[in-house]
């Protein structure tokens, strides 16, 4: 759903999650007779304008008489369009379609800070508006047995809204029904009728354990799910008499994971055959594995797979990027429901295991991460008191040491609190819902202030806050030393993002009149937070359960000057669009104490949008003569975007 409002400078359109896009037009007036969009949108404006002017973005141009298309990004200089009608593919933080006739010049800012379309006089335009987030329509009933589970995962693909190569697209799969687990089948009609059949086959072990990890392979290739009593998952194209035979578990799980891989990116480079062509970077490598791009682009799904399977994959394997993310599940009926939403981000899923995880190995590991991330060399440690001299008894966590695979983010849906991952909270995911239907764009933020001795991470705080929001419609609240009621009201009352720095007990948050234990309220109405106190893990659990969708906690005692540099750091982050859990990875790495810093709930939560629609991270390093600088985009949504870094000369 989209929503849109005239501003003084133009249009803005957002949608349910406030993302939005903010389009100026000096000249702008409301027109009531639209163009045709030929393109799925939910909402359109019509106006004139002789000039309009964009954020930073990626804009592919169709001459709608011709059928001749032109990209525009980083690298381009100014476009000249002659008279004729055209459509332009905006990308950015909300999908944007421009749709005009006549003469224009289509340019970009020297600073690359403005996407710009001219007119040579006032010109009839429509826009387009489409949100990249989708919420679960249908609903899928199965038994909880391996074969029910078989059948909901055969199902869940009818989200797919094509086959092929295209399925790579974000926005052309859409989100998976939801799972419940009941007496008998019901697979409701519609799902029946928008399901593919794609000509394969997967035989699973008719077993929770390899089902579960079958899922992303399942749901990715629109493959036709049966349990079947066998040792190890076979998967089949049988009108072209091909088999493909997996190992038992638990090889399984890594073979599962790397054909997901495999699949998923050569679709996304011979998906540049058809008609949403990106000039990608990666587009070379096919070349190296000997597939044209063309001929399979117009094969069918089944011959698609056989030709990537016989690929010399391991040729490029080295040169594409890694996972985005894994989660690892105990494969149990209760979690049976959880998989959708992991599909909906492409996860992959592995089983969990952990082992015992000594004070010495904490430490090894904390201080890997503080000197891989560090920007700088740190000093000789001065010993700083703990929060809030004469504060009762706090609550620590005892931790393990997980068993991690492919990915740069992991969670963790399983007994235990590991490190280095962001621990599920099943809710989080249908909580994230909740918060859809609220009234305004606006994002509104309370940073509460209940220890004296943290003004430092309270200011530094206050200031980022007060700065995104001079370029984001977001209301900050800052409020100090807070009594129980005062803070239960902050929790209960609907927000998008409460930081919390002070103290936290045994019994709960301390407050100016004693302790807030979070069981005590009557429901969370905070989408988001950050419970930056001294043994926060099972209060933060338990705004989850009573409705929060995710948020960053501690594990135990934290020093003042290192939980101030975490705070600041973590909140300039998720304000510029990075997930929970990414904000949280990079924030830790500033403190030598890092793994005392983790995620509840659905660490793939992104409170608000990133000027560049996807955050990027860096890394300087000399190389003798210079310097080299190496990024990469952190999205753990969107998978299958593509994006242009706006570099001079790129």
């Amino acid at each position: 759903m989209i929503e849109w409002e005239e501003t003084n400078d133009g249009i803005r359109a957002f949608d349910r999650t406030k993302t939005g896009i903010s389009i100026d037009a000096p000249d702008w007036r409301r027109s009531s007779t639209p163009l045709d969009i030929d393109r799925p949108v939910d909402e359109t404006v019509t106006g004139v304008a002789s000039e309009l002017r964009f954020p930073p973005s990626l804009a592919i141009v169709t001459d709608l008489t011709t059928g001749e298309r032109y990209e525009h990004g980083g690298d381009s200089g100014t476009l000249s369009l002659s008279d004729s009608d055209y459509l332009v593919n905006v990308h950015g933080n909300v999908k944007t379609y421009l749709r005009f006739s006549g003469p224009a010049t289509v340019r970009k800012t020297d600073d690359f800070d403005e996407l710009i379309v001219e007119f040579t006089a006032p010109t009839r335009v429509t826009f387009g508006f489409r949100s990249h987030h989708e919420v679960p329509v249908d609903t899928v009933t199965v038994p909880p047995t391996p074969h029910g589970l078989a059948t909901a995962l055969t199902a869940l693909s009818a989200s797919h809204k094509t086959t092929g190569p295209d399925r790579s697209f974000p926005t052309l799969r859409g989100h998976p029904p939801r799972i419940s687990v009941g007496n008998q089948t019901d697979v409701p009609e519609t799902v029946r009728d928008r399901r593919k059949d794609v000509g394969i086959e997967l035989l699973v072990p008719d077993d929770f354990d390899s089902l579960f990890v079958a899922a992303p392979l399942a749901y990715y290739l629109q493959a036709d799910v049966k349990a079947e009593r066998r040792d190890a998952p076979v998967l089949r194209a049988p009108a072209l008499d091909y088999t493909y035979s997996f190992s038992p578990l638990p090889q399984f799980q890594h073979e599962a994971a790397d054909m997901l891989r495999r699949v998923f990116f050569l679709d996304c480079l011979v998906r540049n055959a058809g008609p949403h062509s990106w000039n990608l970077a990666e587009l070379p490598l096919l070349d190296e594995v000997e597939i044209d791009a063309k001929e399979t682009y117009e094969s069918s799904p089944a011959e698609q797979l056989v030709t990537y399977m016989l690929a010399p994959f391991e040729r490029v394997d080295d040169e594409l990027p890694d996972w985005h993310l894994s989660t690892y599940v105990d494969p149990v009926v209760d979690n049976v429901s959880s998989l959708p939403y992991m599909l909906s981000n492409l996860s992959l899923v592995y089983l969990p295991e952990t082992s015992e995880l000594n004070p010495g190995e904490l430490l090894d590991a904390s201080l890997d991460d503080f000197y891989r991330g560090a920007p700088e060399i740190p000093g000789r440690a001065t010993a700083r008191p703990y929060r809030r001299t004469g504060a009762g008894p706090v609550t620590s966590v005892d931790r393990v040491k997980p068993e991690l695979h492919r990915g740069r983010v992991h969670g963790w849906l399983a007994d235990g609190v590991p490190i280095d991952v962001f621990k599920v909270e099943p809710t989080a995911y249908e909580n994230r819902f909740d918060y859809l239907d609220r009234e305004g764009d606006e994002i509104e933020v309370a940073l509460i202030l209940n220890d004296e001795e943290m003004e430092t991470e309270h200011e530094s705080a206050a200031d980022i806050y007060r700065e995104r929001a001079e370029e984001l419609p977001m209301d900050v609240t800052v409020r100090e030393y807070l009594r129980r009621d005062e803070l239960a009201g902050v929790l209960e009352t609907p927000r998008d993002f409460v930081h919390y720095i002070g103290h936290c007990e045994e019994d709960g948050l301390r407050c100016t009149d004693g302790n807030l234990s979070v069981a005590n309220i009557a429901e969370s109405n905070v989408q988001t937070f950050f419970l930056n106190a001294c043994g926060s893990y099972y209060e933060g659990m338990e705004l989850v359960k009573k409705g929060s969708v995710a948020g960053a906690v501690t594990f135990n005692k934290v020093l003042n000057k290192q939980a101030a540099k975490v705070g600041v750091s973590f909140a300039r982050l998720l304000m510029n669009g990075f997930s929970i859990q990414t904000a949280m990875q990079l924030s830790r790495r500033r403190i030598m104490t890092g793994k005392d810093y983790s995620v509840v709930g659905d660490g793939t939560y992104q409170l608000a949008q990133s000027e560049t629609t996807f955050p990027i991270v860096g890394k300087i390093e000399s190389d003798g003569d210079g310097y080299e600088f190496r990024y990469r985009s952190l999205m753990v949504r969107m998978v299958g975007s593509g994006y242009q870094p706006y570099i001079q000369d790129n």
